[in-house]
């Protein structure tokens, strides 16, 4: 039954998110006042393009992870689905908060799920996950900091945290107190630079990633898209781009090389695996420096596939390793299991995360080449990324010869722990991001216009700040005067 309503719930809210991106899709920014007390002065949430999206994407990747979790996962500890609900809550909140204070506050829900759920499961690893939990909690508990004091400046300053009202107000603070903003807009990047593992602030993930659980590094891959997010929503909104030129850009490019490097040195699969999600990372935060139109819808459009396939890697990692003992060391072991499904498996998420054509990672690659081709940084642009995604070509395809070719394979000998529940998690995942591919044209129109609607801000600005606060269903003191008359 607690299964049951576990997945009941998460598909509920892939129903909603879809229903959510049809609304959005209008090109009207919505906002709900959640107290009933117009803006600044309580709680608002806001639906565009962007938080749309990021809703659906966290909605397909946690039914992904939940039902591969359900193939025994789940079971290994206590209160798995009930932390796994709430780093959705957490993640969901963030993706549509317009206020920075409970943006803090979504942040804090979901780092504390998170914590759960990466000391979650009994046996193997479990003393590798409470070392990579130390540096975890560590760092984020830094970033909370930075994130209080930031905030404490940012309201000192000018008295609201709501993100349309700083909009409006921080433009017309004096030169003192504009550098005090601009201290606290640099302190809130440090931040979310933090939880997109940009350089040199990335030394939690890959351990903390390689040693989670496979449905919970799943789902921890979309935890650095709330980074990125947070980057693009405060830097086209609050502050402006320049607040983070051109330094974003020169770190988003040495991530990436950081990030090549780190797959080709990787002697654990999973280790490869949280490098690749250290590149995308580096990627979309391309896109974000450069701030042009252009790379905005270029980087959202590759945020879709690089979601989807790191979310499948990490599943397929711990399918190989099953498959090999176990072990996810890069040497040569004996295969169990289907040769061929994983092999095909592995074909189709290699192509994926490298950028090769046909599949939509290559197409997003191309569209923020030749949106930042003219700028600048276009040359180290192009050179970043073409040498990044070469090195992460011959990275997988050194771990694949490893795993399929220089390994001897045990016909009829069955993985260990498997449930249908895995192939079907995969397969979700995989044909999802080959679903990206063959609706490239309906999702660049989308992302194109989600990276319009981010860059005219006044149409979200007049949405927060001019929604109504609803009607009362009753009128108290009329009913009071009456209740007085009839006595």
């Amino acid at each position: 039954d607690v299964y049951k309503r576990q997945v009941l719930a998460t598909l509920t809210l892939a129903l909603l998110a879809v229903l959510l991106v049809l609304r959005a899709g209008s090109g009207e920014v919505q906002a709900y006042l959640v107290g009933n007390w117009p803006a600044p002065f309580g709680i608002t949430l806001a639906l565009d393009r962007l938080g749309a999206l990021m809703v659906l994407l966290t909605a397909l990747v946690a039914c992904a992870a939940l039902v591969y979790a359900l193939g025994g996962v789940a079971a290994r500890g206590l209160h798995f689905h009930a932390l796994f609900q709430f780093q959705l809550m957490g993640l969901n909140g963030a993706f549509l908060t317009a206020d920075l204070f409970n943006l803090f506050v979504f942040f804090e829900v979901l780092l504390a799920a998170s914590y759960g759920l990466l000391l979650h499961g009994r046996g193997a690893g479990q003393r590798q996950r409470l070392q990579a939990a130390v540096h975890y909690v560590t760092f984020n508990l830094a970033g909370s900091t930075l994130f209080l004091v930031a905030l404490g400046l940012l309201y000192g300053v000018t008295g609201t945290l709501n993100m349309a009202d700083l909009a409006v107000k921080l433009p017309a603070l004096p030169a003192g107190d504009t550098r005090l903003a601009q201290a606290a807009g640099l302190l809130l990047l440090t931040v979310f630079a933090v939880k997109a593992a940009l350089l040199p602030l990335y030394f939690w993930l890959p351990d903390t990633y390689a040693a989670a659980s496979a449905p919970v590094g799943s789902l921890f891959a979309i935890m650095t898209k709330v980074g990125v997010y947070a980057v693009l929503r405060v830097t086209t909104l609050v502050f402006g781009a320049e607040v983070a030129a051109p330094f974003l850009s020169l770190l988003a490019l040495a991530t990436l090389a950081l990030a090549a490097v780190g797959a080709l040195a990787a002697t654990r699969l999973r280790g490869l695996v949280a490098y690749l999600v250290v590149g995308s990372a580096g990627t979309l935060l391309l896109a974000a420096g450069l701030g042009s139109a252009g790379t905005l819808a270029a980087g959202l459009f590759y945020l879709v596939n690089s979601t989807l396939v790191a979310a499948a890697w990490f599943l397929l990692a711990d399918r190989i390793a099953a498959a090999r003992g176990g072990s996810d060391l890069l040497q040569p072991r004996p295969l169990a299991g289907s040769w061929g499904a994983l092999g095909t498996a592995y074909f189709v998420a290699a192509v994926a995360v490298a950028g090769v054509p046909p599949l939509a990672g290559f197409m997003g690659k191309a569209l923020l080449l030749q949106a930042a081709g003219p700028g600048p940084l276009g040359a180290w642009v192009v050179a970043g990324v073409l040498a990044a995604s070469l090195a992460v070509m011959v990275a997988l395809a050194r771990a694949g010869s490893i795993i399929f070719w220089k390994s001897a394979q045990e016909a009829g000998v069955p993985a260990a722990d498997r449930s249908p529940a895995h192939p079907a998690a995969i397969t979700g995942l995989l044909g999802a991001v080959l679903l990206a591919a063959v609706a490239a044209g309906p999702l660049a129109a989308y992302t194109g216009a989600a990276a319009q609607q981010l860059l005219q801000r006044q149409a979200y600005i007049d949405a927060v700040m001019g929604a109504p606060p609803a009607p009362a269903a009753w009128d108290v003191r009329k009913e009071m005067r009456e209740r007085g008359d009839a006595k």
